[in-house]
């Protein structure tokens, strides 16, 4: 596979050399195009914060007739102290979008699967950074765990699918452990964020908090595997499938003391996340 070319064809507007005529054709050719465009369908949640905005739309392929889907994210004006603290977790002064595709571009040199970024560019004053966006395709044949667990899950619990949930409960655990031995942490590593494909492949996507701690570096792996555990649904994970998860994880096949204390923690902070979301009236995915 030959190595992505980006062009910057504005000030700090930077496009996949292939994609240049596909967005010249949608005459998305500077940040403010960018962030007047709303051709598409608005990808708005309740828990998005005000300065960041989603939208899904289509564009021509260079690969063939049929157009692909692609995903905008913009970061419009973040707060001081949101900014701050993206400098801070990356240890220099940095973009939203810029943070997100050159996470993408180190995870995906070190064997985690990403979404592909075709286009990405930021606008900044004085200081602070007054507007970024990155612009992904959709992973062709994959689905958020969130939304779509593999057949077996679903199918009454024969010894064949029980055989076929643990192995897929391997899998998921060996895609975690891979991208933790980066020692990049994601801090938002829920169901939603990882895609199976029809391929047999996971993909990690939303990646503009991901970051690779000096310190504090167990406690954001115990925060990414809480959030795990927080969002695999309880109607399908069983506390032995947790169990197994975390074996496959460690790469053990007993629990020490010091395992006993990572899970104590997990536990409770999954709890913690319970209690707030059950306050506001969500559900809680790990209680059902």
């Amino acid at each position: 596979m030959s190595e992505q070319e980006f062009v910057e064809i504005s000030k700090s507007f930077f496009v996949d050399a292939d994609y240049k005529t596909a967005f010249s054709e949608l005459g998305l050719t500077s940040i403010d195009a960018i962030f007047s465009f709303n051709a598409g369908s608005n990808l708005a949640k309740d828990n998005l914060a005000g300065f960041r905005s989603r939208l899904q739309f289509e564009i021509n392929s260079p690969r063939s007739s049929a157009p692909i889907t692609v995903f905008l994210k913009r970061y419009n004006r973040p707060p001081v102290l949101v900014q701050l603290r993206n400098w801070l977790c990356h240890r220099r002064r940095t973009s939203w979008g810029f943070s997100d595709f050159e996470a993408a571009n180190k995870l995906s040199a070190l064997g985690i699967n990403t979404p592909k970024t075709i286009c990405y560019g930021e606008q900044r004053g004085v200081f602070l950074e007054k507007r970024s966006f990155i612009i992904i395709e959709k992973i062709p044949n994959a689905e958020s765990l969130e939304r779509k667990l593999p057949e077996c899950f679903n199918r009454p619990a024969t010894v064949e699918n029980l055989k076929l949930r643990r192995a897929f409960i391997g899998r998921l655990a060996a895609f975690v452990r891979k991208f933790h031995e980066t020692n990049y942490r994601h801090r938002d590593l829920y169901f939603s964020h990882i895609f199976y494909g029809d391929d047999g492949n996971f993909y990690l996507i939303d990646l503009s908090r991901v970051f690779k701690p000096v310190i504090w570096r167990q406690r954001f792996r115990i925060k990414d595997i809480a959030q795990l555990y927080y969002s695999a649904p309880g109607r399908y994970f069983s506390d032995m499938d947790r169990l197994r998860f975390y074996f496959r994880y460690t790469g053990q096949s007993k629990l020490t003391r010091k395992d006993k204390v990572f899970i104590r923690k997990v536990i409770n902070k999954a709890r913690r996340m319970a209690r707030h979301d059950t306050k506001r009236g969500r559900p809680v995915p790990f209680a059902r």
